[in-house]
């Protein structure tokens, strides 16, 4: 038995007992005091933020009205220990904005995790938090902080920091190196940092779970040594400029989920080694100069879900062993070199939701059980060799929304209900063998946008049930063998923007209906077998690409065709005639016959009346033209004689003369100012309006000292609008130049600007609207960057320059300032001055004066931003130098807040979820990579699926891959 110690016998002892309790007592009041001086302090410092950080949610904390002991410890967000102290403060998307107060170390020492995500806080990052001793996590993602991140070493009991979504410049704080218990690191979109190396120190981070480096201005290679992280779960570098190869170490880390590398220039062969990372999720390489093969090991991970190579210089054949895989859903392998047969058996295991293989070189059969679970949408495999007979699987993927299988050796008739899929935005069948005709059951494709058959051997007639598909914005069937009638019914797809039929047997007539389609862009008739006349009421649409070539067609040629210079869309149709030969035209249609003078005393009258018409019409100019003798019209400090000679550049067939516009050019028709000039609202005496733009003229007193460059901006706006033409660009009919005047004349829209019907009280503007306004804008820019030779940059998209007709449909103007790219095939333009506005500029302006097309993709992002939240580019509720795109970011992290960022004007739409789908494809369009951001022709295909009246069955997909899909 152990003998009892000294201090068992102290215990026992009754008169030490005594004394030991006495001697606490004498402590007590000094212990009570301390603890009341704290929490004094504690509740001091909280009443500090609350003055600090203005917000709605800080109503909450009552602290005049707490009484005795911690009452704060209830306060929302705020979370303490057994004794009162605060322990964590977690007031993350509170829409909170100003200063983060200093002295809260020494106010709550007891702090252990500090969260202020998602708010504004000004000031850069608060420096007074490097003496928090106790902080174990901090999370200040999305909180707009600026300027440079301190030296953070002394944080050493910080096991969480993301700073990520910020606006930090200068170094990248490698500091965080030091910080030894670090299990996260998220310093994720931070592009403003200078280039830096991941150094090779980073590997005595041992316990590092998370590291998320993404767009980070990162570059050198990878150091092999990363391979000794050996907790790391989540490793993400993409969106940087990483070079050389990756390392094979990375096989070493076997907790791996994770691993983004995509968006950089890292080449070689993707490492064997890759297929040990047994645990592994998610891996995404894309965008990059791989090369070799995908290897075996890599698809035989059981668990992988995500395999992601696009756009890599990939060769060889995909991994067999895929089709095996009961995890896999998304396999995005396109723009690459891969050859051989897809697997079998691919998604006949696993919930498959993406397919994306197109531009390979891969050949054999469609796998037939892609769509086996039910979840499958999108099936991308264009621009291969794949042949053979779709599958009838296919047609009961109900599920699918972009079915595209174009450019490939398919045959066969394709299966009916492939036509009619519910949820299908894209069927794209061209340029393949089909057979067979088109079914019925296309009238069940309701949310259809765009069908495309061209190049196949499609024979029989087209079903009027197509009218039914209301959503459809283009159809492209040309190149087949399809006869009978075009359905009069087709005018019901009030949407449709393009209608290519071309190299046909269709027959009959014309239908009248067609110049219903107030939305018709491209119509292409030609090549068929049409017969009678076209119709005159079809002319008041003249899309900007219209064929009636090589038909049966007889009878006159509308005269606006005529006028508009189209006469070459009606050649090869051997009965029809011209009334006149047009100027600058070969005469090689026949005049038509003088009328006959059996018609007639009524041809006799009309001749008449017309005599006396053409004579009234002399006498009205002659008294124009004396009245113009001795008028001399003084505009802005300008003379200008009606004897003024103009050089005149037309674009367009003009209903009008110089005179008649110079003479309106008054105050009372001055609708605006620029700082180029002055625009005037002109009536024409024909009854239609137009809009003048008046440049400042060189021989002002005091001419602007840019005026070279007005000069520039002139000789650009007249090349730009007077070479193309699209329904969404404002048409310039034409130019008047003279030493003393220069006079653009452009088509008047009488609903203003989009600036003002959202921002100055204009017309009110419901979602749908609003929509139409979006997709109309992506499609002009689209047609500027992708549909020309050269594609434009316009470099001042805004929404003032963004003009609305009678019906709002949207006409981008302004091109004063576009560019148009280089011969040579370059993605840039340059220029000496930075152009653009504030609030719409892409980032890269602040260090390049290079104008890409990607540039006017941000400028566009800004604008839809707009659209949704009825908010300026800048206002004060954002905060100080921040602006709607940080506002909206913040917005985003929660699905209520992203309801917060709505127009409240749209509080009772029923589109909301479409609305926070925009929203997300206008912070894709605004990333600060321009790498990152997409095409504008992905942005309208983007636009298109989140169309108000289309149903959203993409769900919980996640929208990293779907803003990433090409086809």
């Amino acid at each position: 038995m152990r003998p009892p110690t000294s201090n068992n016998n102290s215990n026992n002892n009754p008169t030490m007992s005594l004394f030991s309790l006495l001697l606490s007592l004498s402590f007590l009041p000094l212990a009570l005091s301390l603890r009341a001086a704290t929490l004094r302090t504690q509740s001091n410092f909280l009443s500090l933020m609350k003055d600090s950080l203005s917000g709605p949610s800080m109503a909450s904390w009552d602290i005049a009205g707490a009484v005795g002991g911690s009452p704060y410890c209830n306060f929302s967000g705020i979370s303490c220990d057994d004794h009162g102290y605060v322990v964590e403060i977690d007031l993350s998307s509170w829409k909170l904005v100003g200063d983060f107060p200093s002295g809260v170390c020494s106010s709550l020492p007891m702090l252990r995790a500090l969260w202020l995500a998602d708010n504004d806080i000004r000031n850069g990052f608060p420096k007074d938090l490097l003496n928090c001793s106790s902080l174990a996590e901090l999370n200040f993602s999305h909180s707009g902080l600026t300027g440079t991140v301190p030296d953070i070493s002394q944080l050493q009991s910080l096991r969480l920091i993301d700073l990520s979504n910020n606006f930090f410049t200068g170094e990248f704080p490698t500091s965080i190196i030091n910080l030894t218990n670090l299990e996260v690191i998220d310093l994720n979109q931070n592009p403003g940092f200078d280039p830096w190396k991941l150094p090779e120190t980073i590997t005595q981070l041992k316990k590092l779970r998370v590291l998320i480096l993404s767009t980070t201005s990162m570059g050198g290679e990878i150091p092999p040594c990363i391979g000794n992280m050996t907790s790391l779960a989540d490793l993400e570098l993409s969106g940087n400029r990483l070079a050389g190869r990756i390392p094979a170490t990375i096989g070493k880390l076997q907790s791996l989920r994770s691993l983004e590398l995509y968006y950089n220039h890292l080449s070689g062969e993707i490492p064997d080694e890759l297929g040990n990372l047994t645990k592994l999720v998610d891996l995404d390489m894309s965008d990059n100069h791989l090369t070799g093969g995908i290897p075996e090991k890599l698809g035989a991970i059981s668990g992988l879900e995500v395999l992601q190579l696009y756009t890599n210089r990939l060769t060889g054949g995909v991994p067999r062993v895929l089709g095996n895989s009961t995890a896999l859903s998304l396999l995005s392998i396109y723009g690459n070199f891969l050859t051989g047969e897809l697997p079998p058996d691919l998604g006949r295991h696993s919930k498959l939701i993406l397919l994306e293989v197109a531009d390979n070189q891969l050949s054999g059969q469609l796998p037939r059980d892609a769509c086996a679970a039910g979840e499958l949408l999108y099936l991308l495999v264009l621009n291969n060799h794949f042949s053979g007979e779709l599958p009838e699987t296919y047609a009961q993927c109900k599920s699918l929304i972009r079915f595209r299988v174009a450019n490939n050796q398919l045959n066969g008739s394709i299966p009916e209900e492939l036509f009619g899929l519910p949820h299908a935005a894209i069927i794209d069948l061209g340029f393949n063998r089909f057979e067979g005709t088109i079914a019925k059951t296309i009238g069940n494709a309701k949310n259809l946008s765009a069908l495309f058959l061209s190049h196949n051997l499609i024979s029989g007639a087209l079903p009027p049930e197509i009218s039914w598909d209301t959503n459809l914005v283009k159809i492209d069937l040309s190149h087949n063998l399809l006869s009978g009638p075009i359905p009069p019914e087709i005018a019901n797809l009030y949407k449709l923007n393009q209608l290519s039929l071309q190299e046909n047997k269709l027959d009959s007539s014309i239908p009248v209906s067609l110049s219903l389609l107030k939305s018709l862009n491209v119509l292409n008739l030609s090549n068929n077998y049409l017969t009678g006349e076209i119709p005159q009421s079809l002319c008041n649409l003249l899309p900007n690409s219209l064929d009636f070539s090589n038909n049966r067609l007889s009878g006159p040629v509308p005269l606006p065709l005529i006028k508009e210079g189209l006469i070459e869309s009606v050649y090869g149709n051997p009965e029809l005639c011209v009334p006149f030969h047009p100027d600058l035209t070969k005469p090689t249609l026949p005049l038509c016959p003088k009328p006959s003078i059996r018609r007639g005393l009524n041809d006799v009258w009309v001749i008449g009346v017309s005599l006396m018409l053409m004579i009234l019409a002399v006498l009205l100019f002659l008294k124009r033209w004396l009245s113009r003798k001795n008028a001399v019209i003084e505009q802005d400090g300008l003379s200008s004689s009606p004897s003024s000679l103009y050089d005149v550049t037309s674009f367009h067939k003009l209903s009008f003369d110089q005179h008649e516009i110079v003479e309106a050019l008054t105050d009372r028709n001055i609708v605006g100012h620029g700082g180029s000039g002055t625009v005037y609202k002109i009536a024409l005496s024909n009854g239609e309006m137009v809009a003048v733009k008046k440049l400042w003229s060189r021989t002002m007193k005091n001419p602007p000292p840019y005026q070279s460059y007005l000069d520039k901006e002139l000789k650009t706006e007249v090349e730009t609008l007077g070479s193309i033409r699209h329904k969404n660009i404002v048409k310039l009919y034409c130019c008047f130049s003279s030493m003393d005047c220069k006079l653009l004349v452009y088509e008047y829209m009488p609903n203003g600007n989009l600036w003002d019907a959202l921002h100055s009280g204009g017309s009110f503007l419901d979602w749908p609207t609003r929509h139409r306004i979006a997709s109309g804008v992506a499609q002009g820019l689209a047609y500027l960057h992708h549909d020309l030779l050269f594609p434009i940059v316009h470099r001042d998209i805004k929404t003032s320059n963004i003009l609305l007709d009678e019906d709002f449909e949207p006409k981008v103007a302004d091109f004063g300032v576009a560019k148009v790219l280089q011969a040579r095939g370059d993605h840039e333009s340059s220029a000496t001055v930075i152009t653009g506005t504030y609030g719409y500029l892409a980032p890269e302006y602040a260090y390049s004066t290079k104008a890409t097309t990607k540039c006017d993709v941000y400028s566009f992002g800004v604008v839809l931003m707009e659209l949704v939240t009825g908010k300026k580019p800048n206002e004060p509720e954002f905060g100080e130098n921040q602006d709607i795109i940080h506002w909206v970011s913040s917005k985003m992290g929660t699905k209520e807040r992203a309801m917060d960022a709505i127009d409240k004007q749209l509080s009772w739409s029923p589109f909301k979820e479409e609305m926070i789908q925009v929203l997300r494809i206008a912070l894709r369009c605004t990333l600060r990579t321009p790498a990152l951001r997409p095409s504008m022709n992905e942005v309208v295909q983007l636009l298109l699926e989140v169309d108000p009246s289309k149903f959203d069955v993409a769900g919980s997909f996640k929208f990293k891959h779907l803003a990433s899909l090409k086809g």
